[in-house]
């Protein structure tokens, strides 16, 4: 039945019966496969009838085949020529984001630098949180009546 079509290759089919979350087509070769509601366009689908009717013939993409229940999983989605990206988007770079983490170079001699580094910006985390946390409690008091 679907020995004659290969998941990956793009064919046509006839749409024969449509369901809210779905379209059945028919391929060339006689088998029926479904195209998920999610796989008709590339947009949101609300309404499949907007999309495709019964008696379209229409390219779609071979998802997979199961063989023991015959079931092939069809795209109209993934069977649409790819849309060129527009300029902007060739030429977009990724920021480069910066870390706090910078790794060194593993050094021969196993020294106290990376601990005592680690140890300063602890210090430093906790005093900017004591800061922190002495400025809200003194908005609550002041909200509070001193209390």
């Amino acid at each position: 039945m679907a020995e004659k079509i290969e998941a990956g290759s793009i064919v046509e089919g006839k749409v024969v019966r449509i369901k809210p979350f779905g379209a059945i087509v028919q391929l060339e070769n006689g088998s029926q496969g479904l195209v998920h509601i999610s796989q008709i366009a590339n947009g949101f689908v609300n309404d499949i009838n907007e999309h495709v009717a019964i008696g379209d013939t229409v390219k779609v993409k071979v998802m997979s085949i199961d063989q023991e229940t015959n079931k092939i999983a069809l795209s109209i989605r993934e069977a649409l020529p790819k849309a060129p990206k527009a300029q902007h988007q060739q030429n977009f770079k990724p920021k480069e984001h910066k870390n706090n983490y910078e790794p060194k170079a593993k050094q021969s001699d196993e020294t106290a630098e990376p601990v005592n580094d680690f140890e300063e910006k602890m210090k430093e985390w906790l005093k900017q949180s004591n800061e922190r946390q002495a400025g809200i409690n003194k908005r609550n008091n002041r909200r509070n009546g001193g209390y």
